[in-house]
């Protein structure tokens, strides 16, 4: 029976590119992107996804908006399949929306802005040139800009002005849920913090349930309720943000937090004084500077254990499932950090 409880379940989710065969017979590569992927969000809650490049989480993202259909597993929206929404987009669109990386690009050039912002007035509500008009407006004022940008095209906006309308297009037509996908990696810092700030302020005012997905960890613990490691296309670590950076478990996400750099602070190129001796020199060598492993050709067992400084033999060989520890907290490790 489907959680009715919950904004949007992911179950055992995955997405492979390629595979089948050519006219000749031979057998094509094929990619798994995604892998076995569970978990679920409540109403009004920010789940961030983070993750270093390759990993996965922009598929993820684009599957659980209907951008990408799943290879298996299935996605809930509300209690409802998503694939009950087949040949439906709007009804889609009205439940859950996108909000792409590249600000500029992700707006059409030969637009003005009201055309950008009317087309999901049009399209997935129906509204009438006068209400049109009245929810323009209000969008506008949500994210704080003057109605004169109305007239602009894309080229003539800034980052951060661009992605706010992009912001404003993706709340037009009143979603429960928005995806953000690196929402803030485009911009400049000081940019960054205003749209952030925007972000939480309309979680609140519309009741929104987020899920934020980026590689950079002081947004993603910034802005998040519970925090979901992602690492070549599986989730590694989930649980609540103080749990996940104040005590890690896993240790991809410690060595993601040593990978930080901080203000007044150099990014650390050796593990910190309480790693043992093993640790410490694993650390400093090959597995920090190693990188994901070939997609073409995965390991048997944890995909991480070729960077690990804990892994052991049944690391190489089985498949870590996932432990759930005190506080929510989960984990796909054999041998997690104490």
């Amino acid at each position: 029976m489907a959680d009715v409880t919950a904004a949007l379940i992911a179950r055992d989710l995955g997405k492979t590119f390629g595979g089948g065969r050519t006219l000749l017979g031979r057998r094509k590569p094929s990619v798994s992107a995604v892998r076995g992927v569970t978990f679920s969000v409540a109403p009004g809650e920010t789940l961030g996804i983070v993750g270093e490049s390759g990993c996965g989480k922009s598929t993820l993202a684009r599957m659980l908006v209907g951008l990408l259909p799943p290879t298996v597993g299935t996605i809930e929206i509300e209690g409802r399949d998503l694939s009950d929404y087949t040949g439906h987009p709007a009804a889609v669109g009205r439940l859950v929306q996108y909000v792409f990386q590249d600000p500029i690009s992700s707006l059409n050039p030969r637009k003005s802005i009201r055309q950008i912002l009317e087309a999901p007035l049009i399209h997935l509500l129906g509204m009438e040139p006068a209400g049109r008009k009245a929810r323009i407006a209000e969008l506008l004022d949500a994210v704080h800009l003057r109605h004169e940008f109305l007239d602009r095209y894309p080229h003539e906006l800034s980052g951060g002005q661009a992605q706010r309308i992009g912001i404003a297009r993706a709340l037009a037509a009143a979603p429960r849920i928005l995806i953000l996908d690196e929402p803030v990696s485009a911009l400049d810092v000081s940019v960054q913090a205003q749209v952030l700030n925007l972000l939480a302020d309309l979680r609140r005012a519309y009741d929104l349930t987020y899920l934020f997905i980026s590689h950079d960890l002081a947004v993603v613990e910034a802005v998040s309720d519970r925090i979901a490691v992602f690492y070549f296309g599986r989730i590694v670590e989930m649980g609540p943000a103080e749990e996940v950076f104040g005590v890690p478990r896993h240790p991809y996400t410690k060595l993601l937090e040593w990978s930080t750099p901080a203000i007044r602070r150099p990014r650390r190129r050796t593990a910190p004084e309480n790693c043992t001796d093993h640790e410490s020199a694993k650390f400093s060598g090959e597995a920090a500077a190693a990188e994901l492993p070939d997609p073409l050709c995965p390991p048997p067992g944890c995909a991480f254990a070729a960077r690990c400084a804990r892994a052991e033999d049944d690391c190489r060989a089985v498949m870590p499932t996932v432990t759930l520890l005190p506080s929510n907290h989960e984990v796909a490790c054999h041998h997690p950090l104490d």
